[in-house]
């Protein structure tokens, strides 16, 4: 029996030590537009590949953005267009997987304040929540301030993070509109606290904002950890892939009894319609189209001068090879 424990015990320590440990970091967990990431970790995708991928949740996409570039985390599930950001700033960031073909992201006003601000233009003077400064939901405002002339300086901006807070700030009167992402805007609609002025959950409208698909979740990493990678890229992207096959065509209530229980923010079948409203969102693939991505460079150019300026050169901000080589199963 001694010998059978310790054989057990080496295998135990083996199959530890066969496990990659990767380190991964995400703006806002449990924000809907990252809900891929929650569905193949509860689903086992991860371990199946082998991997021990530990989750660092940021709660806003600038913060996972920093803490790529200071070292603190080696993958980040953020909006694709801090890759463009980042290439006008010299970084080589590189994003491998698409989640999210639409951002997501709504702007809405508060309900009591709609008489007041009925376009985005009646927003000057205003203060703005947002996920965080730096963050895409702010990259979102600032595109249609430029849009509808405005500047991005002629509104104050405030950070109130994902889900629960974002809807405090709008309830406490903290911000005087939002631009943010599910589950926060469907609880604020539900009890009549906002009016939405662009909405980019639906193909209709992220057409309307945006003119098209746009490429927003998505796992990215530094080039060099890339190359010297390739093999831990490939069994996450195999896994993510995975996912998304597997939310193809499931409903909200076979989505949401994978979910943590707080994910529901107390309210289950109000989740349930959070996820009608997003399941369009989703990427069914993982991979990138080649033109979408000229949508995030034209939206950042209009108001961020560094990448008005620069040559951008989208080629290296994605890459597919990765999902084309995961298998048809």
């Amino acid at each position: 029996m001694k010998r059978i424990g310790v054989w057990l015990l080496v295998l135990l320590v083996a199959f530890g030590l066969a496990q990659k440990r990767v380190v991964l970091g995400v703006g806002g967990k449990t924000a809907v537009v990252y809900l891929p990431l929650t569905v193949v970790e509860r689903l086992g995708y991860f371990k199946d590949e082998g991997l021990d991928v530990v989750i660092q949740d940021l709660q806003a996409g600038s913060r996972a953005l920093q803490a790529l570039v200071g070292g603190s985390v080696e993958v980040v599930m953020g909006f694709y267009d801090h890759t463009i950001q980042m290439q006008a700033q010299g970084r080589d960031i590189v994003a491998f997987v698409q989640v999210g073909r639409y951002p997501a992201i709504v702007l809405g006003v508060r309900s009591d304040l709609a008489d007041q601000v009925r376009s985005v233009a009646d927003l000057k003077g205003r203060r703005v929540g947002v996920t965080a400064p730096g963050s895409s939901t702010h990259f979102f405002l600032n595109y249609l301030l430029v849009k509808n002339g405005l500047r991005p300086t002629d509104v104050s901006v405030i950070g109130v993070s994902v889900g629960a807070q974002a809807v405090a700030a709008v309830q406490n009167r903290q911000v005087d509109a939002l631009s943010n992402v599910e589950p926060a805007i469907t609880l604020l609609e539900e009890r009549g606290l906002i009016k939405v002025l662009a909405d980019t959950r639906s193909t209709k409208g992220t057409r309307e904002v945006l003119g098209g698909e746009y490429p927003a979740a998505v796992l990215y990493t530094t080039r060099a950890w890339l190359e010297r990678n390739p093999d831990t890229a490939q069994r996450l992207v195999n896994a993510m892939v995975r996912g998304l096959r597997w939310m193809q065509g499931k409903s909200p209530e076979e989505i949401a009894a994978v979910l943590p229980e707080e994910y529901f923010l107390g309210d289950r079948a109000l989740y349930l319609k959070v996820l009608r409203n997003s399941l369009e969102s989703f990427s069914p693939t993982g991979r990138f189209s080649d033109t979408a991505p000229l949508r995030p460079l034209t939206v950042l150019s209009a108001f961020d001068p560094n990448v008005a300026k620069a040559r951008i050169d989208l080629k290296r901000t994605y890459t597919n090879e990765f999902v084309d080589r995961v298998p048809k199963r």
